[in-house]
């Protein structure tokens, strides 16, 4: 009898649960728990918890997270086990790889904290980024630049940091971490797609300039007022893709995205490797067990004919095109296109002769080493979609289900700003970010021009670095040949810009004007919202990264402190997140400059 119970505990797991936290008893989203001597390991949710089985033989669970000591706890007897990491910097010289190099794991018995070589240099490409300068308000009173809903670069940073590594300075597009976050901003009001709001104050990184803080808050819409959708999934399933953090974490990305879907939505499957091909025809989300039977179904292999797959995908949701439907392409890809329709320019012009056809298409990033950024951004710019980098399946969840109507659902298309400064007030302004969202001045009435979308509930943020004028010699005439008056309005005027604002409904292509003033009244930084000093907190941040010039004093430091006091209720953990990484950064930065 004793011996039958002894195999009974040696068969049968025993569950522990807890929460790891980080020395400032902060929950810790993201940490590695593994159980000793196995390959068996799972990582913290948002809240810092976890959930693993042991057995009698293997009684202690491993802990571990970039930038923190690792930690081994003996479990015996206990069902709960909350655990505290201290920072330590010698931590980021080791690469805890979870399921990436699971095989290579498995071999040893101590398989967290194992030390393995950095990442050679890789084939990612960037767009380059030149940053936002100055200008002078007397030269260039009108700054005007499309809307942007893209969060992939904070996510694509976040990779490299948890990796050990700091992100080239082109990966860092500062919009796109800015509105990673969603901010507090106040509903729209009747039938309008979004409220505006405006915030002023002293600039956290030049105590001399002001930064000007505007936001967009999209209209929240229920799932059961959503229109029906025509989905259909475009899926790389070359040989690139063959690597645990690609193909398996697609497939159970989607997974979760079809959660969301209703019995009225459809989805179809597009695949291209070698050769594109329909993997499951248009099906009704009734019939969701079909639609994961198919996606299990795909495996990794051959070179990349995206521009087949693109073509046929296409020709799929015309096929099954919904009037006053969200008919809409995901296409998941690391990016790596080397066969058939590879050129930008190609590519473009296929994807905005369907944009005109009220198709479009939304890209979702995945892996490393040969990642495409630059191509996968133009095609969800193109394409009046979105851009997300999913590094892991929390991320794929932010997207596809708590933001999902954001993400798939369109409320106003070719959304523009454009901001007239005031002389008397500004002399020099800085747009942060949106390098490559800039239009020309007469762009912003001409409905032709393509810009950004924004998605229901969708939240956009942009700042601007203002420089006052600190008296009307600042604003002499400096050219021969003409010359420059300021109007009575200007002169007799508090206000600091006139904003405008142009969007079209979904299904109309004639514009729409939105206009408002912000007044010259800054307000004390201690007064300012947590969406204020927030957004400004992720901007120190992308600076600091990219290594801006005009950092000013921003430091590290400043930056941790500024988001630790704006970070709020934070109730799915991402602000807190963001802190903990603005350290992890400190300690890469100070070990590359040793």
């Amino acid at each position: 009898m004793f011996f039958v119970i002894l195999l009974a505990q040696t068969v049968i797991g025993q569950k522990i649960t807890g929460t790891v936290y980080d020395d400032t008893k902060t929950p810790l989203p993201g940490a590695n728990v593994y159980v000793k001597g196995t390959s068996k390991g799972t990582t913290t949710d948002f809240d810092g918890k976890y959930e693993i089985e042991i057995d009698a033989k293997h009684q202690v669970l491993v802990f571990s997270f970039i930038g923190y000591k690792t930690k081994e706890v003996k479990v015996k007897g206990k069902t709960i086990v909350n655990v505290t990491l201290e920072q330590d910097s010698a931590t980021l010289d080791e690469v805890v790889v979870v399921g990436m190099a699971e095989s290579r794991m498995m071999k040893r018995e101590h398989v967290v904290g194992y030390s393995i070589a950095r990442i050679p240099q890789n084939t990612e490409s960037y767009a380059a980024i030149k940053e936002n300068d100055f200008k002078d308000v007397i030269k260039n009173p009108l700054s005007t630049f499309s809307v942007d809903v893209d969060k992939a670069s904070y996510s694509n940073v976040r990779r490299y940091i948890n990796n050990g590594g700091l992100p080239p300075a082109d990966a860092v597009r500062i919009e796109e971490m800015i509105n990673y976050f969603n901010y507090d901003y106040k509903a729209p009001k009747d039938d309008a797609p979004f409220s505006i709001n405006t915030e002023l104050s002293a600039c956290p990184w030049n105590k001399d300039n002001l930064l000007l803080h505007v936001g967009l808050q999209g209209k929240k819409i229920p799932m059961d007022d959503l229109p029906p959708s025509n989905i259909v999934f475009l899926l790389d399933v070359s040989g690139s893709m063959n690597s645990p953090n690609k193909l398996p974490l697609l497939k159970s990305s989607l997974k979760l995205l079809l959660e969301s879907l209703r019995p009225k939505d459809r989805v179809a499957i597009v695949v291209y490797a070698g050769s594109s091909g329909l993997v499951l025809p248009s099906t009704s989300c009734k019939d969701k067990k079909t639609i994961i039977e198919a996606l299990e179904g795909l495996s990794a292999g051959g070179s990349t004919a995206g521009g087949e797959g693109l073509k046929l995908a296409y020709k799929i949701a015309n096929e099954n095109f919904i009037k006053k439907g969200n008919n809409r392409i995901v296409m998941a890809t690391d990016g790596d296109f080397n066969v058939g329709l590879s050129s930008n320019s190609e590519m473009e012009r296929l994807i905005t002769e369907e944009r005109e056809k009220g198709i479009a298409i939304s890209v979702l990033g995945f892996g490393m080493g040969n990642y495409k950024d630059d191509k996968m951004e133009i095609i969800a710019d193109k394409g009046n979609g979105n851009y997300a980098y999913i590094d892991n399946l929390l991320e794929a969840r932010k997207v596809l289900v708590s933001e999902f109507g954001g993400t798939m659902y369109t409320i106003a298309k070719d959304v523009k700003f454009q901001l007239e400064f005031n002389p008397v007030h500004v002399s020099k302004y800085r747009l942060v970010g949106y390098e490559n969202r800039l239009l020309n001045e007469e762009d912003f009435e001409d409905d032709t021009k393509d810009a950004g979308e924004i998605g229901a509930g969708h939240t956009v943020t942009a700042l601007y670095e203002i420089i006052p004028s600190k008296n009307n010699s600042d604003k002499e005439n400096r050219l021969r040949y003409q010359t420059s008056e300021l109007t009575s309005q200007a002169l007799e005027s508090n206000d600091l810009i006139t904003l405008k604002l142009r969007y079209k409904k979904p299904e109309k292509n004639k514009s729409l004007l939105i206009e408002q003033s912000v007044q010259n009244k800054p307000v004390a930084f201690t007064e300012t919202s947590d969406n204020y000093r927030f957004s400004a907190s992720v901007a120190e941040f992308g600076m600091l990264l990219r290594d801006s010039k005009y950092l000013g004093t921003a430091t590290w430091k400043s930056a941790y402190m500024l988001a630790k006091d704006a970070k709020g209720s934070d109730e799915e953990g991402y602000r807190g997140e963001m802190i903990r990484l603005i350290k992890s950064a400190e300690l890469l930065s100070s070990n590359k400059q040793e």
